[in-house]
């Protein structure tokens, strides 16, 4: 997990707060989601219910995890939109990594769910929204490497 856990030094926690050592043989071999979305866009808050429903029947089977990175205006939204989450989140502070990923990865809207071989940090997919809302809906051919 060394490859993709260099972008987030540490940034990275889970649902009580504490921070994710990608180290942690736990990661090894998992497939990473970086989620970018936002409370105040209507294309994520529609999204988010299904990633969510996605994430819980599969996670396990699939051996993947999720990682929320906001675009949100203020803490208090992102920490009330996080509620709705089951997975990871990266420090909503951490602005500048934010735009830093924004930019390497090539995000230009929300929502965006970009898969990453996690031993790698490989890209599998760049538009695994797609795939979850339309195309492949019951996870078959996860993590969709052709996307």
């Amino acid at each position: 997990m060394t490859s993709l856990a260099k972008f987030f030094d540490g940034n990275v926690h889970n649902k009580i707060n504490k921070k994710i050592d990608f180290s942690d043989q736990k990661y090894k071999g998992k497939i990473i989601g970086l989620y970018f979305s936002a409370h105040w866009c209507p294309p994520c808050r529609a999204f988010t219910p299904k990633l969510v429903e996605f994430y819980k029947t599969h996670r396990k089977d699939k051996n993947f995890e999720i990682i929320y990175i906001s675009s949100d205006q203020d803490e208090q939204t992102f920490d009330d939109y996080y509620k709705e989450m089951p997975w990871l989140k990266m420090d909503f502070k951490e602005r500048k990594k934010r735009e830093k990923l924004l930019k390497v990865f090539k995000v230009t809207g929300i929502p965006a769910l970009i898969l990453f071989d996690g031993d790698t940090g490989n890209i599998i997919c760049t538009n695994a929204i797609e795939q979850i809302q339309y195309r492949d809906k019951k996870g078959e051919n996860f993590p969709w490497k052709s996307c």
